[in-house]
Formats: C-alpha cells, sequence, structure tokens
C-alpha cells in the first residue's frame, strides 16, 4: 500500500480509502449490508494496509458509524487507522436535527463519537454547504470542535469553489482551524470541478479525497446503457442513472473498456488508475460490496497509464451540468 500526506498537513492516508456507506443497515438501502456481512470487507481493507475509513452519521441513519466503529476497535489499533465521518444532513424530523448551526455541530461530534465508540475523530467533514447557516458560525463550531480534541482535522464535501474559498479565507481571519480536505463529485464522467474546485485545492494545498470515483458503478462496465444491472445496486440505484448515462457518458465509457481490454485488466481498474494519476488527488473513496470490488481497487496501484491513454480516456468527455451537490 501507498500512503501520503492529506493536503499540506502531515496526517499519512493510504491512497486508497474505504467508503462505508455501504455497511450499515439493510432496511435503509436495499443494497445496504449488515454488519455480519460487512466486517470481512474491513478486516480485508486493514491486511491489505488500507488505513483510511470514511462514513457519515447519515449512513444507515447512524447504523454505518456503529458498524465501522466496532469493526475497527475489534480489528486494528486506534491509532493505526483514519476514521473520517460527517455531518449536515437530516437525522430525524427535528427542525435542528440537519445543517451545519452550532447547535447540531455540537450536537452531531458527540453523537458520531458515541456510534463511534472512540473520544475523537481523525477527520470531521461537512457534507454539504448550509445556505441557512452562516458560514463564520460553522467555522467557529468546527474550531471548539477541534480545540476540545474531538476531531483532529476538518474537511468539506460538494460545494461551489466560491463558497469554499471563502471559507478558507474567514477561517484564515477568524484564527480558526480551516478545511485541510475536499471530497468533490469527481470520476472520468464527471470532471466538472477541474474549472474552479480542484485548482483552488491545489493551490491551497487541499487534499482531495473524489467521492464516487467509478460513478456509482457506471465506470465499471457491468450495466446497460439505460443503467441496468444485476446487483441490488444497480436494481435500485435511481439517483446513478440521474447522474450518468447520457450518449457522452458511454462514449467515455467505450474508452475505458476498450484500455481495459487492451491492458487485460477491468474498467474499474483503468476508471481508479486514471485518479491515481492525478496529483492533486489524495485518495479516491472506494465503496465494496464485492470482495472483487475491494481487490480491484487495491490492484488499480499497480497500473501504470501513459500519457497518450490518459488523453485517450478523457477525449470524449462534454461538459454537465452541475450534478451531486
Amino acid at each position: 500500500m501507498e500512503y501520503v500526506n492529506l493536503g499540506h498537513t502531515g496526517l499519512k492516508v493510504s491512497r486508497i480509502c474505504l467508503g462505508m456507506m455501504t455497511y450499515g443497515d439493510p432496511a435503509w438501502r436495499p443494497w445496504t449490508l449488515g454488519e455480519k456481512t460487512a466486517r470481512p470487507f474491513v478486516k480485508a481493507a486493514l491486511d491489505a494496509g488500507i488505513n483510511f475509513f470514511d462514513t457519515a452519521d447519515m449512513y444507515s441513519l447512524g447504523a454505518s458509524e456503529e458498524v465501522t466503529g466496532r469493526a475497527i476497535r475489534d480489528m486494528a489499533k486506534r491509532d493505526e487507522v483514519v476514521i473520517a465521518t460527517k455531518l449536515y444532513n437530516e437525522m430525524s424530523a427535528d427542525a435542528n436535527d440537519r445543517g451545519l448551526s452550532r447547535k447540531h455541530v455540537m450536537a452531531s461530534i458527540d453523537r458520531s463519537l458515541k456510534r463511534l465508540g472512540t473520544d475523537h475523530v481523525d477527520l470531521y467533514q461537512i457534507h454539504r454547504w448550509d445556505d441557512e447557516t452562516p458560514i463564520e458560525e460553522t467555522i467557529q463550531a468546527l474550531d471548539d470542535v477541534v480545540r476540545a480534541g474531538k476531531a483532529r482535522y476538518l474537511g468539506a464535501s460538494s460545494c461551489h469553489a466560491w463558497k469554499f474559498a471563502r471559507a478558507l479565507l474567514l477561517a484564515d481571519a477568524m484564527g480558526c482551524h480551516r478545511f485541510v480536505c475536499m471530497q468533490p463529485h469527481y470520476n472520468l464522467v464527471y470532471r466538472e470541478e477541474e474549472r474552479e474546485m480542484l485548482p483552488l485545492c491545489e493551490a491551497e494545498g487541499i487534499g482531495v479525497i473524489p467521492w464516487s470515483p467509478l460513478a456509482r458503478g457506471f465506470l465499471a462496465g457491468t450495466r446497460s446503457a439505460a443503467g441496468e444491472g444485476t446487483s441490488k445496486r444497480a436494481k435500485s440505484d435511481d439517483w446513478a442513472r440521474k447522474l450518468y448515462y447520457s450518449k457522452n457518458d458511454l462514449a467515455v465509457l467505450d474508452r475505458v473498456k476498450k484500455l481495459a481490454i487492451r491492458r487485460g485488466v477491468k474498467p474499474a481498474q483503468i476508471a481508479l488508475a486514471w485518479h491515481l494519476h492525478k496529483p492533486f488527488v489524495t485518495a479516491p473513496i472506494v465503496g465494496a460490496s464485492k470482495m472483487e470490488h475491494l481487490t480491484d481497487a487495491i490492484a488499480a496501484l499497480e497500473i501504470k497509464l501513459t500519457p497518450k491513454e490518459i488523453a485517450s480516456l478523457e477525449e470524449r468527455y462534454q461538459p454537465h451540468p452541475v450534478l451531486g451537490m
């Protein structure tokens, strides 16, 4: 396994991050795996040297954090892993149980720590931007979380680049801890973040941990042009069909498949290898509902693409509307 610094911090993370959204309570989503089924994936990730695990309070409404926490306590030393979680999304019918207000930040971190069974998280992230709360309020609350020892670093996820830039500027002006990483929607069929967000991250030394690096399975090349497949995820993931599967997306996928055939590897490995060739990408967040998903992701670390191959993969891309925010 390879390890790199998370942005301009001294924190070392594996080049593959295991996304824990897949694990939790099957009642939450048809494709979610229960704890007994999930644990072998955590064990395999740890055995392969993966030390970076990303979850969120909203995944299975807290059950994912519980599964993550118990598995890590049983299989690893706490100080040897990097646990990341997120807040923002609605967790109940309570009007204050959502968003990025000081009230919700303070309540959410304590609840997440309890579910994870730890006294701190290594990375605490805002899952989305909250236009109903002044960003200064959120920055101060998150700073207090770090100063209380409940989080080591702060991160953000999909938002407009100008908002993220403003948050970095305000944190500096307020003397608060700033965000050290961004979790953007980024893959071969959605590259809009290359326009503003990713250059901003590179200039500011912000780590980049993309979500949906395989476009929710689209880039694995196992689904039909209509988004149909045989897995529970493929059959029930209506959001993926809204994000991908345009004519241009299929043209990009065709390039991925052809290169995979020439290289004798799987399309998913090519798609992940492309991520790993981007100097601004720290670690793509990979979900795994089958063990081969995890082993394929790890194998992608060994694939070295040529500049010509990368250009070919990117050539058929066409601009998209903003998706995933």
